[in-house]
């Protein structure tokens, strides 16, 4: 049997630091073994390294990457001030760069973002692009752009994002709407945003109503703020089992949860559990921050994302999922070897699992997204955080130097 691709005396997460041999065919992992005994067009010496999935990014706001020069720093200083109580003014503050929004010169930016991406082996992201009366459908085209650009080498799910609220910014709701007909994958949705609970509500039920349509799966920024009595990720939750959206809808930020009471955090995790409802944490972004490691042994599709680069909320920023899973485990305080493992699934197979990402993991008969680390073991490529040796997307090797 004649291979594309053999990866060669590779370690795994999981091969008991043991080498295996990894064969690729027609894109897709087709043999793990400690030698497979068959030729193959291209050959890699992993030397020892470790060979992993590709790395998925939960959550960017693609659209806004390298912005933070044209918004200037008061809005930076409204999001990250120590208890969130001026992130609503952060992203009013923020909305300023979207009078000058122009598909010119976003797209740019996205290319220079996505560079980094296939760098640092980042194949597979969901990406934001604000879609309201400020911003119109300039992001949106850019980034459905990109996508048809980058579809071999990076996946990106475009979500059409009404940033300002759709009760708030009216005309936004059908912003969106003309998003999803341009070819959006993902309604998206701010319910936080508004005013009162009841117009929180009519965000949500407007926003699924738009799924529906579409049929397509749903991403909402929710209770990103420091008020333990948000409450939008618990509507999102009600509104997914009530229109039987199970496995199709993510929570992004929930950073409220840090400051939920005990019995009320419960109830909301067996909530998300009975909807398949994925969460993706952003906590080098913000001071406050899901619950990662309770939401991930509750058995909870729960993901890391990169969330901004070098934007109004974020100052820094590479699409570099090794380095978010560095700073998240100073930041989670999780630097045990167990602690770090689960990192790395929330950055890989769990990422992909809140993503609705399929036939995606280490195992024969997946698809070959593969990276090979200048690391020999999980803990010593966060710590390092250093761009992979090698970058495979479909069995095809797209490593940039």
């Amino acid at each position: 049997m004649k291979f594309d691709l053999l990866i060669k005396n590779a370690r795994t997460r999981f091969s008991r630091g043991k080498t295996v041999d990894i064969a690729v065919a027609d894109g897709r992992i087709a043999k793990i073994a400690p030698r497979t005994g068959a030729g193959a067009r291209k050959k890699i010496d992993a030397a020892g390294k470790l060979v992993t999935e590709s790395f998925v990014n939960g959550h960017l706001h693609l659209d806004k990457v390298y912005t933070l020069s044209m918004v200037g720093m008061d809005a930076l200083s409204s999001y990250t001030s120590g208890t969130m109580g001026g992130a609503m003014t952060a992203i009013e503050q923020a909305a300023r760069v979207k009078a000058r929004y122009n598909e010119k010169w976003i797209i740019e930016n996205v290319r220079k973002a996505l560079a980094l991406a296939i760098r640092y082996g980042n194949t597979h992201i969901r990406a934001f692009a604000d879609v309201d009366t400020k911003a119109r459908l300039e992001g949106v085209k850019a980034l459905l752009k990109a996508r048809e650009e980058f579809k071999d080498r990076v996946e990106l799910q475009v979500v059409a994002f009404p940033q300002d609220g759709v009760i708030r910014d009216p005309g936004a709701e059908d912003y969106v709407r003309q998003a999803l007909e341009m070819g959006a994958d993902i309604v998206g949705g701010i319910p936080w945003i508004e005013y009162t609970a009841a117009d929180s509500k009519a965000h949500v039920d407007m926003m699924f109503d738009l799924a529906r349509k579409y049929d397509r799966g749903v991403s909402m920024l929710v209770d990103d703020a420091g008020d333990p009595g948000l409450r939008t990720l618990e509507m999102l939750i009600l509104k997914t089992l009530e229109i039987g959206w199970q496995g199709r809808v993510t929570a992004q930020h929930a950073r409220a949860m840090a400051l939920y009471p005990e019995p009320y955090y419960r109830k909301i995790e067996a909530l998300l559990k009975k909807a398949r409802v994925g969460v993706v944490s952003d906590p080098q972004t913000g001071p406050l921050h899901a619950r990662v490691r309770a939401l991930y042994r509750a058995g909870i599709g729960v993901a890391l994302g990169q969330d901004d680069i070098a934007d109004a909320y974020y100052p820094f920023g590479r699409n570099n999922m090794l380095e978010v899973a560095f700073l998240a485990a100073h930041l989670l305080w999780m630097t045990s070897v167990e602690d770090m493992e689960i990192l790395y699934d929330l950055i890989t197979t769990n990422a992909a699992r809140a993503l609705g990402i399929e036939g995606f993991g280490m195992k024969e008969g997946n698809r070959a997204d593969l990276v090979v680390l200048n690391a020999e073991a999980v803990w010593e490529g966060i710590w390092n955080h250093e761009a992979p040796l090698h970058v495979i997307k479909s069995g095809r090797e797209i490593t940039l130097k």
